[in-house]
C-alpha cells in the first residue's frame, strides 16, 4: 500500500460504506483524514477509525468555506478531496423524472463546485494533490428512467475536467511540473465496491499527476474464473 503518511484528505459525504472504506484504507495508510457529513451521530464509526469529523451541509458555501479556515487555523493543509456526495432516485421513464428528484440529485453537483473551489489553493500548494469524484457509466448511455441522475453525473464530471485543465494550465503557464491530478472514477454499481474504489483512490499517489490529470478510471468487479 502507498505510504501516505503527512497527506490530509478530506472525504465528503464520508458516512457511507464508501466513506467508512475509504477513511479504512487512507488511515492504514498513514494518512489524517477529515471526514464530513451531516450527522454526527453516522460519524462516530469514522472517528473510531481515526478521522477527524466535521458536520455540515456541503451545499452551503460558506459552511464550507469556514471549514477550510478551521483546518488551516488547526495547521492542516489539504492533499485530497475524495467526493462521495451522491445516492440515486428515478425510474418512471422521463414522465417519472420529477424536479424534486432532480433537485435532491443535484446536491451532489453543488457540493462539488462549493468544495473544488474551497480547496483548489491547497491542491494547487501540495506536493501531490489529488481529487476524485464517483461518476456512473449512466453518462455514457443515460436512459430515460435515469436521466435526472445521468444528467447530475455528466455535470460533476464536466465540472471535474474543467479542474483538470485548470490546474494543467496553470502548471504550464508557470513553468512548472503538474503536481495537482482531479480523477473520474466510473462505476456501473457501487455496492460490494467499496473497498475497490478506497484502494483506486489512495493509490493515486503512487502515480505522477501528469499521468492521472483529467483520467476516467472504470471500477468493476473482479472477473473469477
Amino acid at each position: 500500500m502507498t505510504d501516505l503518511t503527512g497527506r490530509t484528505v478530506l472525504i465528503a459525504g464520508a458516512t457511507s460504506a464508501s466513506g467508512l472504506a475509504a477513511t479504512r484504507a487512507l488511515t492504514s495508510a498513514g494518512a489524517h483524514v477529515v471526514a464530513t457529513g451531516r450527522h454526527p451521530d453516522k460519524l462516530a464509526p469514522l472517528a473510531a477509525l481515526g478521522a477527524d469529523t466535521e458536520t455540515l451541509d456541503l451545499t452551503d458555501e460558506r459552511a464550507v468555506r469556514e471549514l477550510l479556515v478551521r483546518l488551516h487555523d488547526r495547521g492542516s493543509s489539504l492533499d485530497g478531496l475524495l467526493h462521495l456526495v451522491g445516492g440515486w432516485r428515478g425510474g418512471g421513464g422521463l414522465a417519472g423524472q420529477t424536479e424534486e428528484d432532480y433537485r435532491a440529485l443535484e446536491s451532489s453537483f453543488t457540493a462539488l463546485r462549493h468544495l473544488s473551489r474551497a480547496v483548489d489553493d491547497d491542491l494547487r500548494a501540495s506536493p501531490a494533490g489529488r481529487l476524485a469524484i464517483v461518476s456512473s457509466t449512466a453518462v455514457q448511455r443515460p436512459l430515460a428512467g435515469g436521466a435526472n441522475y445521468a444528467a447530475v453525473k455528466a455535470a460533476s464530471e464536466a465540472w471535474t475536467r474543467a479542474v483538470a485543465q485548470g490546474w494543467a494550465k496553470a502548471a504550464r503557464e508557470a513553468g512548472e511540473p503538474l503536481r495537482a491530478a482531479a480523477v473520474i472514477f466510473r462505476v456501473k454499481a457501487l455496492a460490494g465496491l467499496e473497498d475497490r474504489l478506497a484502494a483506486a483512490y489512495a493509490g493515486l499517489w503512487a502515480a505522477e499527476a501528469s499521468e492521472l490529470n483529467d483520467s476516467i478510471i472504470e471500477i468493476q468487479e473482479q472477473v473469477r474464473n
